[in-house]
């Protein structure tokens, strides 16, 4: 197993390999593979890409993120100004629904609400506006209005997974309750953890997934 001082010079690392992260700006602390992120950056953007970057490292268990968001005062806006521009870039969105939408901004915080018929549009919706000047946070509270039945699901999920190149399929089982999914079994990584879990959220009416999912620690056999 890593140690916790490998780990977090791996995520260092990591972090230089983003090209529009400036890693001096955020700090790494690492215990029992837990990895806390901290410091401060200009864009909410760059908060997600660090923390991204962390959970791609092999052996970290979760990531605390303590990142804040600094908006420059030649660089801040109103809610009103922020409001007004996260509507037109869901509008020029094509695919997000924008009609089905509503936008509310409080200290450069947005919360989305609505519903939707796929999980990607709400996921594009959140999105398309992580970018927008002034944007601090954004609150997803988008909502998938189901269509399909649950073994339609758990086939489609399935389906996915068997496609893909960075999930073992063999050893997760998918459950299915109405629009809920369960994930249960073992994977070899926090990434291939991801990618199943946003395998399932790409599911035609999927309204929420619980990851139940492990991650197994390598056994090493050693030569005396």
């Amino acid at each position: 197993m890593k140690s916790d001082i490998q780990i977090q010079k791996d995520v260092m690392d990591e972090l230089k390999w983003e090209p529009f992260l400036n890693s001096s700006e955020i700090g790494v602390a690492v215990k029992n593979g837990v990895v806390t992120l901290s410091g401060l950056v200009d864009t909410y953007s760059k908060k997600l890409a660090a923390e991204k970057a962390a959970k791609r490292v092999s052996g970290v268990k979760a990531v605390a993120e303590d990142i804040k968001v600094g908006i420059s005062l030649g660089y801040r806006k109103t809610d009103t100004e922020i409001a007004e521009a996260v509507f037109n870039a869901l509008k020029w969105h094509s695919a997000v629904q924008e009609e089905k939408i509503k936008i509310k901004v409080e200290d450069g915080t947005v919360k989305l609400e609505g519903q939707v018929e796929w999980e990607y549009q709400s996921t594009n919706a959140k999105s398309a506006i992580e970018n927008l000047t002034g944007v601090r946070g954004v609150i997803n509270l988008i909502t998938v209005k189901p269509r399909i039945t649950p073994s339609e699901i758990q086939q489609k999920i399935s389906s996915a997974f068997h496609r893909s190149a960075t999930v073992d399929s063999g050893k997760i089982t998918i459950e299915v309750m109405g629009s809920r999914v369960t994930l249960r079994g073992t994977v070899r990584s926090f990434a291939e953890k991801e990618d199943a879990e946003s395998a399932a959220w790409n599911a035609p009416g999927v309204i929420s997934v619980e990851s139940k999912l492990e991650i197994e620690i390598p056994e090493y056999a050693y030569e005396e």
